[in-house]
């Protein structure tokens, strides 16, 4: 299994779209950081028929570290959650679109 890079992603905008290579990598570019702006600044951002990414703040809580069994304080943080819409979840399944369980 392969990872789609973000030079593949610019190859696909190049081939599909006739942009030039250097314009299909701006493209690309510009809209990771537009979608990484908005995180930054706590704005969930939803992608129709892909999904939704949010940014949660989880609070301090006490963990313990594995290896000796010493709790140890985690510090709070936000963490970056993606819920894939019904579409989404739809092909990863080989399923129709409109399918209900």
């Amino acid at each position: 299994m392969n990872t789609v890079t973000r030079a593949q992603l610019a190859e696909a905008i190049y081939t599909n779209v006739g942009l030039s290579r250097n314009e299909s990598a701006a493209l690309l570019e510009s809209v990771l950081e537009r979608i990484s702006g908005a995180l930054e600044a706590g704005e969930p951002v939803k992608i129709s028929a892909f999904g939704t990414f949010l940014v949660r703040q989880k609070g301090q809580r006490i963990g313990r570290n594995p290896k000796t069994g010493i709790e140890v304080p985690i510090l709070p943080r936000k963490v970056l959650s993606f819920r894939p819409s019904q579409v989404l979840k739809a092909r990863i399944n080989h399923e129709p679109a409109g399918a209900e369980e």
